[in-house]
Parts: structure tokens; sequence; C-alpha cells
């Protein structure tokens, strides 16, 4: 599928008055997305599945995320409200991944970089299943700290983005330890944009919040480049001038309990050898990078099943600049989008 652009959409003022704002904006594309087999989620599944059937699971990673998060959690009621769903419904858009469960595997999950050796910059490709070309949007967020500019898909209130503190936020997901009621990695991120003011703090924030389920987070500030693999409660944290992640764990001791399978391991490591023999461009060399995301392995072509990841999005993201550089659909033939924060 083909994406020309994606809607961009400024969301301000109080928790719930954004949310709001987002699900009127989204309204009918949000609601022919959860009326599609229950967000996509009884294509990517072997067995039905139905809203009735997910609402204990619902309340309970949101309970957490209403003690940890208050603020996001009001954000989620607000985009309920928007969008004329239920509530449950909204808070599943935040949950697809986690209440899918994980499975072993994956054609790609994200290839994410980043360096500080010159100006700094993180770029990824964004690879998911389902087919959501469609439901990509780029988010304007006023945040009770500080103003961001956020990938979403399908009402999710973060993915990935940069602040105007000069702090980008990447992510691949990792498979491994008990996935559990806890904060969406999505939210995470999406918290780490709205209030962190370093890369420290960004950090701190992954390390301390409960998370629904394993994933690495790459952090990139001015100076800094971070990378947080968690595994449950466990983090592991590498710093280095560059940095790059795909989908398997880097730390010695998570790797002894990866879950991902030899095939799409594999896979995982080609990406991941792709971006160290390539080298990361400069980061102000934009076709460098756009080619070396638009290139097989780290583009992940479309098989034709839904069921398998593939390439849907990839950006640029420059944290001292406040830039993110959006390529919507398959990055190899979409058209460049670029936003920087005021």
């Amino acid at each position: 599928m083909r994406v020309n652009s994606a809607p961009f959409i400024e969301l301000s003022g109080p928790p719930h008055s954004r949310g709001i704002t987002h699900g009127r904006a989204l309204a009918g594309r949000l609601r022919g997305f959860l009326d599609d087999s229950l967000a996509r989620l009884g294509h990517l599944n072997d067995r039905p599945m139905d809203l009735d059937s997910l609402r204990p699971g619902i309340a309970a990673h949101r309970d957490v995320v209403a003690t940890a998060l208050p603020d996001l959690a009001d954000e989620i009621d607000g985009l309920a409200a928007g969008a004329g769903v239920d509530r449950d419904a909204a808070w599943l858009l935040q949950l697809r991944r986690e209440l899918l469960g994980y499975s072993r595997v994956t054609g790609g999950d994200c290839t994410t970089y980043a360096s500080v050796r010159g100006r700094p910059v993180l770029a990824q490709t964004v690879d998911l299943n389902g087919n959501l070309d469609d439901q990509i949007a780029l988010l304007a967020v006023s945040g009770p700290r500080h103003r961001s500019l956020v990938l979403s898909f399908a009402g999710l209130l973060g993915y990935l983005g940069v602040n105007d503190a000069g702090i980008a936020v990447g992510l691949n997901l990792v498979l491994g330890g008990a996935w559990e009621p806890g904060v969406p990695p999505y939210l995470a991120i999406r918290h780490v944009l709205d209030t962190a003011d370093s890369v420290e703090q960004a950090v701190d924030i992954l390390c301390e919040l409960p998370l629904a389920s394993s994933r690495s987070f790459m952090v990139c500030g001015e100076e800094r480049a971070v990378c947080v693999e968690a595994l449950g409660k466990e983090r592991s944290i590498v710093e280095d001038d560059e940095l790059a992640h795909t989908n398997h764990f880097l730390d010695a001791d998570f790797a002894e309990r990866d879950e991902i399978n030899v095939f799409a391991k594999n896979s995982s490591r080609r990406r991941l050898e792709a971006v160290r023999e390539a080298g990361i461009p400069k980061a102000s060399d934009t076709a460098s990078h756009h080619r070396l995301l638009s290139t097989p392995p780290i583009l992940v072509p479309d098989n034709g099943d839904i069921r398998r990841e593939r390439t849907v999005a990839a950006v640029i993201m420059r944290p001292d600049l406040g830039e993110i550089r959006l390529w919507p659909g398959d990055p190899s033939t979409a058209q460049e989008q670029v936003h920087s924060l005021p």
C-alpha cells in the first residue's frame, strides 16, 4: 500500500483536551480501523478476538498506567470521547501489541541507529504487521513540560519522536521475559518526550517505569547516545558515540533469555551488520540516511502477508534541530515530510 502523506495534528491544552482533539481529527479513520476485525487483531491471530473478552486485560493495564502516568490515562479517555468510541477501544489502540502477545516469528521489527559524532542524529525504519501504512499520523504535542513531534499509528499517543529539550527516542522490539499488565513502551516514550530535560532523565524514566513488555529504547541527545534494553524489571544500558540495534538482545545476560525465533534472529543480525558495515552517515547527509533506510535488508519489503512485519515508515530525527524527517509507507517510494519544532 502506498501512502502519499501522513496527517499532521497539533495537540495542546490539558490532557483530556489533547485527547479530544486527537480523536476528533481521526474519528472516521479510527472507527473504521476498529471495525476492521477489531483493529486488525483478528487478521493477525488464529483465533477470533472481540472487545468484551479483552476488557479484563485492558483494565489491568489501565490500572497501572493510571497510577504511573495519570495525565496520559486522561488523554486516552479524551481520545475515546473525541473519536466517539468505547473507552476500552481507545485503550486497546494503545495496547494492540501487548494484547496480541509476542510471536517469535518476525520478518523484521525496526532497525535503529544513533550517532553523536559531530552533530547528533537518530534514524530508524518502522517495521510492523497489520498493513498500518494507512494509520500513520504525526503529532505536534505541547506537553506539560516540553513540546515534541511524535510519530503515531492508529491512535497511539506515542511511538517515537523528538522534543524541544534536544532528546530523540526510537525503539526496537525484543522478545523475552513475562509480558504483564503495565505501561506500554509507546506511552513510556511519549512520557519521556513530554517530561525529560536530558538524556540522563530519559534513561532514568525508562528504568523506573513498570513496562508491560520487553523493548529496546534508543535515546539520543546533543552529546550522548544511550541504548536501554528492557527485559521484565531488568534494564541493560549501553552508551557510545555510535549505536545500532535491531531485534535481538545485545546484553550477554539478556541474550541467554532471548525468545526470538532463530530465523528471525538471523534477519535481525543481517540488518544490524548492514548498519555497521555501511557506517552511520553524517547527521546532515539526508540522502545517505535515506538510501540506507530504503535498501534491503534494512528495508523489509512487503510480501503480501498481513501477518508479516514490513517497513511501513522511516524517520531521521535531529535532536539539535528539533526536526523529524518522515517517509510514510515504503521509504524507497514515499515522499519526504519534514517538520520542525518552532
